[in-house]
C-alpha cells in the first residue's frame, strides 16, 4: 500500500474529477473514481454494486435521460464538500448538489445530499456512494 496523498488534496482533486467525468458523460473516467467492490445507492434507492455496475449505469445516463448534463456542488472549492478524514487511508466526505438539464439551469427540485466514503490504497477512490433527495419534512 502507497502512502497516501493527505485527504484533503487527494479528495478534493478526487471531487473535481468526479465532476468533470460527469460533465463531460464520459462513464468509464466516472467509473474509474470507484474501488473495484464500491456501493453506489441513487436518490431513489437503487443500488449498485461494484466498479462495473457503477460505470454501466451511469453510460445509460450520459447516453439516455442525462446526455449534457452538469453537475454542480461536487467542488473542491470553499463552498464545496465537508471532508472528514477518519483515518490517514480513510474519509466521509459531505456534499450538496444537483444535476441540471443540457440547457436547464439547475432545478432545486432535484437537489440532493450526497454521503461518500473515500478510501486510499493506490489512490483516492469512492467505496461508498449514498445520494438522498433533499425534500421539506
Amino acid at each position: 500500500m502507497s502512502t497516501p496523498v493527505p485527504a484533503d488534496a487527494g479528495i478534493r482533486d478526487l471531487l473535481d474529477r468526479l465532476t468533470a467525468a460527469w460533465n463531460a458523460g464520459d462513464a468509464d473516467a466516472y467509473g474509474e473514481l470507484f474501488t473495484e467492490d464500491a456501493d453506489y445507492i441513487t436518490f431513489f434507492g437503487l443500488r449498485l454494486t461494484g466498479r462495473q455496475a457503477v460505470t454501466e449505469a451511469h453510460r445509460a445516463l450520459f447516453e439516455g435521460p442525462l446526455r449534457g448534463s452538469r453537475l454542480t456542488g461536487a467542488s473542491s472549492g470553499p463552498d464545496g464538500a465537508d471532508i472528514r478524514p477518519v483515518r490517514p487511508d480513510v474519509a466521509v466526505v459531505i456534499f450538496a448538489g444537483s444535476v441540471a438539464g443540457a440547457d436547464a439551469p439547475p432545478d432545486p427540485a432535484r437537489d440532493s445530499i450526497v454521503t461518500l466514503v473515500a478510501v486510499h490504497d493506490d489512490a483516492w477512490r469512492f467505496t461508498s456512494f449514498q445520494n438522498t433527495r433533499r425534500t421539506s419534512p
